[in-house]
Order: C-alpha cells, then sequence, then structure tokens
C-alpha cells in the first residue's frame, strides 16, 4: 500500500472517526483504524464492535492495499503538520511510513487480519432529512437513563411511519417525545428501532458536517443499524429489548395549565436551583391566583424564592420537580411560550414548546416529594 493525501482532507475524515475509536480496550486492534487505498480514494474505517464508522477521501494510489494505523498517534500528528500532500508506505513488519516534505515517521501498525469484518449496507429502508434527524436527537438524547442495568433505556426509539418520524427517550423518571410530519417515498409500514445513545451522538455530528440540505439513508438488518451519509457510513448495533409503552404514561388529564416564556422560566431556575439540595435538585412550584412562586431550601446553602406575575385560573397547587431534569428541557426547546400542565400534586406535569408547530414536543416530568 502506497499512496499520497492532502492534509485537510485527511483531517476532516480523520476526526470524524474519533467518537467511535476505542480509547481504553482490552482488543488492541480495536484502537486503530483499517486504511485501504483503492482507485483514487482512501478509506478509513474505525469500530468499537458496538459501533463502526466507514469514511473516505480522495488520493493518489500509487500501489492498492490495505493496513492499520493506531488512531489517536495519527490524528495527534496530522493535526501538527503543515498545510499539504502527506505521503503513506506501509512496510514490513505492518509499520507505515508517513512523510511530509523533509519530515519522516514510522507508526507500529497491525495485520489487517486482525481488524474486525464489518456488514454491508443493505437495502435503503427510508430517506431522512439530517437536520431533521438532528433536531429530534438533541430534544431527546438528554432523557436517555445512564444506567446499564436499565439496556432497554439505553437508547431511543426511533418510530419511522410512512408519513411521520418519532423519537421518544426515557430514564424512568422523565421522558420526551418529539413527533414530526415528513412524507417518506415507497414507506408502506412502521419501522421501530431502538437507537443506542453513542450512534445518537454519532449522527447528530455527522448531521451536523452534512449540513442544512444533507439526507441521511437509513437502513436495518436483524442486528445493525445503518445512517449512510454520502461517503459516511455508521453502523450501530441494535439495542434488544421491549421499549416501555409510552403512550400509557403521556398525560390525558392535566386540567391545571400556565403558560410562561421559557426565557424567564429557564434564569428563574437557574437561579433558585442554586440554593436547592445538591442531592435531589429539588425545587417547589406554588401556583395560585396572584402568580407563580418558585423556591428551594437546603440545610446548607440556605433558601431561595422568585415569583413570577402570570394569570393562573384553578385551585391553588404545589408541587415538586427536579430542577436539572427541567432546565435540561429547557435548554432543548426553542425560543417562546412554554405551556406548564400539571393534575395534581402526585401526577407527572408536562410541558410543551406553545408555538413549535413543525415538530409536537412532549416532555413528562414525575413529581418529586418536597
Amino acid at each position: 500500500m502506497e499512496f499520497s493525501v492532502k492534509r485537510s482532507d485527511l483531517l476532516d475524515e480523520l476526526s470524524l472517526t474519533q467518537g467511535v475509536v476505542e480509547r481504553k480496550t482490552t482488543i488492541p486492534i480495536l484502537s486503530n483504524l483499517l486504511c485501504e487505498a483503492k482507485g483514487n480514494h482512501l478509506t478509513i474505517t474505525a469500530t468499537d464492535l458496538e459501533l463502526s464508522i466507514r469514511t473516505s477521501c480522495d488520493a493518489k494510489i500509487k500501489k492498492e492495499g490495505a493496513g492499520t494505523i493506531p488512531a489517536k498517534k495519527l490524528l495527534e500528528l496530522v493535526r501538527l503538520l503543515p498545510e499539504g500532500e502527506i505521503r503513506f508506505k506501509l512496510l514490513e513488519n505492518h509499520w507505515v511510513q508517513i512523510t511530509c516534505d523533509r519530515k519522516n515517521y514510522k507508526l507500529v501498525g497491525m495485520s489487517k487480519e486482525n481488524f474486525p469484518a464489518l456488514p454491508s449496507f443493505p437495502q435503503a429502508l427510508v430517506r431522512i432529512p439530517s437536520k431533521l434527524l438532528a433536531d429530534l436527537i438533541a430534544k431527546t438524547t438528554f432523557a436517555i437513563s445512564l444506567e446499564e442495568s436499565r439496556y432497554t433505556l439505553n437508547g431511543a426509539l426511533l418510530v419511522v411511519k410512512p408519513g411521520s418520524l418519532t423519537m421518544v427517550a426515557t430514564d424512568g423518571h422523565r421522558l420526551a417525545m418529539v413527533e414530526t410530519d415528513h412524507k417518506f417515498d415507497g414507506l408502506s409500514s412502521e419501522a421501530r428501532v431502538l437507537v443506542p445513545k453513542k450512534a445518537m451522538t454519532e449522527v447528530q455530528r455527522l448531521a451536523a458536517q452534512a449540513g442544512d440540505d444533507g439526507v441521511i439513508e437509513f437502513a436495518q438488518d436483524e442486528s445493525h443499524l445503518f445512517f449512510q451519509f454520502g461517503a459516511r457510513l455508521l453502523t450501530s448495533r441494535k439495542l434488544t429489548g421491549q421499549f416501555p409503552n409510552y403512550e400509557a404514561v403521556l398525560p390525558r388529564d392535566a386540567n391545571k395549565t400556565v403558560v410562561l416564556e421559557r426565557g424567564e422560566l429557564q434564569d428563574a431556575l437557574r437561579r433558585v436551583s442554586q440554593l436547592a439540595d445538591q442531592r435531589s435538585h429539588a425545587v417547589k412550584f406554588t401556583l395560585a391566583n396572584e402568580g407563580i412562586e418558585i423556591s428551594a431550601s437546603s440545610p446548607e446553602y440556605g433558601e431561595a424564592k422568585e415569583a413570577i406575575e402570570k394569570e393562573f385560573k384553578g385551585d391553588p397547587i404545589s408541587i415538586g420537580f427536579n430542577a436539572q431534569y427541567l432546565l435540561d428541557f429547557l435548554a432543548a426547546a426553542a425560543d417562546g411560550p412554554i405551556s406548564f400542565e400539571l393534575k395534581d400534586e402526585q401526577s407527572a406535569g408536562q410541558l410543551r414548546p406553545v408555538g413549535d408547530e413543525s415538530s409536537r414536543y412532549r416532555y413528562v416530568v414525575m413529581p418529586m416529594r418536597i
């Protein structure tokens, strides 16, 4: 294998692989990138066995072939090199020689035979605008459970229907759901898949690179999900198991509603939560005719109270929530009015952005005892 490639082209692709490469692994080959030189392209592959990315860039190929190169060291080296052509040559013993002007380096590679074989891209199920999918991920990913024991909650449910796209995430304490209308040509039935959190993070990164007009070709086989962005392919193992019946959790009869400006609520929560208990992050909302009071207290810090003048019709109610859960939602929601919907002190509260017509965004939070 012998080829040359422009530093800027190579750096772009190497940067995209770093989220997938295993840092601390008991399988040394997973710390390496598989580099394949063929035709007029260099193809680069990284995998941690759960998630894989394959990407490519233009290259001048002198001798076709393949080899593996340590991912972290290659990226660090290419970052430090000046702009220009970088030449690569596979030597004996799997070493790789890297030359740029009069600068020479040799990296210790490994046999390409040890690199795991990856599944190939099947027939595309649908084409999804990358900006649309990235938006759904941004509005739900923070609600994914971090507890490894709750395996099916370590990702989000993606539901693709002929006329809509829905994503739902929950950790058992809160649930984020966003649904948007979009017509998918050629799709006749519903597809439901569980997307792992790490895959969602990488899809977001690739979608940002694809730009506003980018399109993702989405496909699946028995055990994998595929997200194709032009020449870049992300492959993820599916999460198995049964996602909870989220529709049963959505509040039906929340009859106490107040509409607040997102920025005003967010600022008040940030301030009041400074004096909340650092373990529970508990804040209390008191809704009455004269307005809304947000309060928090803790033995070690003191207490905070803020009033928001807002008309509220209905019986007074006091209810506690985890402030961080509310702030996570407010950070993801678009600017504008937020509808805060409650039933009683024991039932889940629901928040919805009122002005966002393009997507039906709902956030359900379980109350806390105060």
